[in-house]
C-alpha cells in the first residue's frame, strides 16, 4: 500500500496592508488612554475658563435661556477640542513611556535589541494621526461652529439688530502701478472710495477719486450706487464727474442721472465681510480675504491675516512636535515619571511653548519677522529639541 505524497501546506495569502506587531498594539493601548484623558481634561478646562463662566454670567445677568447657553457651549466645544489635541499628545507620550520606564519595560525591550526609534514609532504614528485630525477639525468644523455660536448668542441677547454688514462710513483705498511718460512705472495711490451709508443693496453719498492714469484725475460723486452682479459693474445714480487737470483746475464737468462705471467690487466686499473674524474663516476664506485687502495697502490688517493664515497651517503640526518631545523625554534612562510628574511637565512645556509662540507672533505683527518665520519657528525649535533628545536617549 503506497502512501500519499506529502504536500507542503499552502502559504497564507500575502496582505499588502501593514500589520501591527504585538509590541505596537501594546504601546498603542498605553498611548490612547492618556490621550483621551488629556483631551477630556484640557478641553474641559479651556471650555470652563473660555466660555462657561461667561455664559453663566449671561444667564444670571441677561436672562439667557439655559437651553441656548447649552447650545452655545456645545458649538464652542470643537474649538477647545482642537486646542487640547497638541497638549493631549504631549501628555500621552510622557505618561505612556514614563510608565513603561518606571516598570523597567523599556529596559526589557531595549535588551531585546529594539532601538529607541522603533519604540517611539507608535507615538509618532499617533501624533501624525492627531495632526491630520486637528487639520480636519480646524478647517471643516471649527470656523462654522464659532460663527454659529456667535450668531446664536447675539440673537439670544438681542444684539443681532445691527446689520450683518458695515452700514456707514465705508472707506476703501487701492494702491497700484501707474505708467509714467518715460516708460517706467511706480506704485502709488490709484483710487479712493468712500460711501457714507449702506443699506445692504445701495450705497449713498459716494465719492470716488481715481488716479489710475498718469496726469489725469477723476472725481466722481453720486447720491446712490449699487453693484450689478450680472454685468460686474457699478451703477451710479444722480452724480457728477469732474476731470481734474495736472494744474489742479477742472478740465471737464459732466452730470448724469445714471452711469455705468468700471470699478472693482472690493468696497462692497469689505462692507459685507468687515465683521468676520479669523477664527470664523477657513484657509480658503482667509486667503480670499487677504487678496481682497492686498490692493488697499493696509499693511497692519494684511500682516495680521497672513499670520492667522500661517497659524491655520501650523497648528496641526504642533501635535507632531509635542509627540516627538514627549517620546524623547519619556524614554530617558534613569528618570522616573509618574502621572503627576508627567502632567506637571506637560503644563510647564505647554506654557513655555505658547509664551514663545506669543512673542514670535508679536514680532510678526510688528513685521520684525515674516509671517512664515514667526509662525513656524516655534514648531521647528520644539521638533529639533525633540530630535536631539531622542538622539541622546538612543546612546
Amino acid at each position: 500500500m503506497t502512501s500519499a505524497p506529502y504536500r507542503t501546506p499552502a502559504a497564507p495569502p500575502r496582505s499588502w496592508l501593514p500589520t501591527l506587531s504585538v509590541m505596537d498594539r501594546y504601546l498603542a493601548r498605553e498611548l490612547i488612554m492618556p490621550f483621551l484623558f488629556g483631551v477630556a481634561a484640557f478641553s474641559s478646562i479651556g471650555l470652563a475658563v473660555g466660555t462657561l463662566f461667561e455664559l453663566v454670567r449671561e444667564v444670571v445677568d441677561q436672562g439667557l435661556p439655559i437651553a441656548l447657553a447649552i447650545k452655545v457651549l456645545l458649538l464652542r466645544m470643537p474649538y477647545f477640542l482642537v486646542l487640547s489635541f497638541p497638549m493631549s499628545t504631549l501628555l500621552a507620550t510622557l505618561m505612556a513611556y514614563g510608565r513603561l520606564s518606571n516598570d523597567s519595560e523599556l529596559v526589557a525591550l531595549r535588551s531585546c535589541g529594539i532601538s529607541i526609534y522603533r519604540l517611539v514609532m507608535p507615538a509618532l504614528v499617533l501624533s501624525a494621526c492627531v495632526t491630520a485630525l486637528t487639520f480636519a477639525f480646524n478647517e471643516a468644523i471649527v470656523p462654522a461652529a464659532n460663527a454659529e455660536a456667535k450668531a446664536t448668542l447675539e440673537r439670544a441677547l438681542g444684539q443681532d439688530e445691527a446689520p450683518s454688514f458695515r452700514d456707514e462710513n465705508i472707506f476703501y483705498r487701492e494702491y497700484g502701478k501707474v505708467d509714467l511718460p518715460d516708460g517706467s512705472d511706480k506704485t502709488t495711490l490709484t483710487r479712493m472710495f468712500y460711501a457714507e451709508r449702506f443699506d445692504g443693496e445701495f450705497m449713498s453719498d459716494i465719492t470716488v477719486v481715481d488716479r489710475s492714469q498718469y496726469g489725469i484725475a477723476q472725481i466722481i460723486t453720486a447720491n446712490r450706487a449699487r453693484w450689478e452682479a450680472s454685468s460686474s459693474q457699478w451703477e451710479f445714480f444722480d452724480g457728477t464727474i469732474y476731470i481734474v487737470s495736472p494744474d489742479g483746475g477742472y478740465r471737464n464737468v459732466a452730470t448724469f442721472a445714471q452711469q455705468t462705471i468700471r470699478l472693482p467690487r472690493t468696497a462692497l466686499d469689505l462692507a459685507v465681510r468687515g465683521r468676520f473674524r479669523s477664527d470664523e474663516m477657513n484657509i480658503a476664506q482667509l486667503a480670499d480675504q487677504i487678496e481682497l485687502l492686498r490692493p488697499s495697502g493696509d499693511r497692519s490688517a494684511i500682516v495680521k491675516l497672513e499670520l492667522r493664515l500661517q497659524q491655520k497651517y501650523a497648528l496641526p503640526f504642533i501635535c507632531f512636535a509635542f509627540g516627538v518631545v514627549g517620546s524623547a523625554l519619556g524614554n530617558r534612562r534613569h528618570q522616573r515619571l509618574g502621572r503627576a510628574t508627567s502632567f506637571g511637565i506637560s503644563v510647564v512645556m505647554i506654557f513655555s511653548y505658547y509664551l514663545f509662540a506669543f512673542v514670535m507672533d508679536a514680532l510678526g505683527l510688528k513685521e520684525v519677522l515674516s509671517p512664515v518665520v514667526a509662525t513656524w519657528t516655534p514648531i521647528a525649535v520644539v521638533t529639533g529639541v525633540g530630535g536631539l533628545l531622542l538622539m541622546r536617549a538612543s546612546r
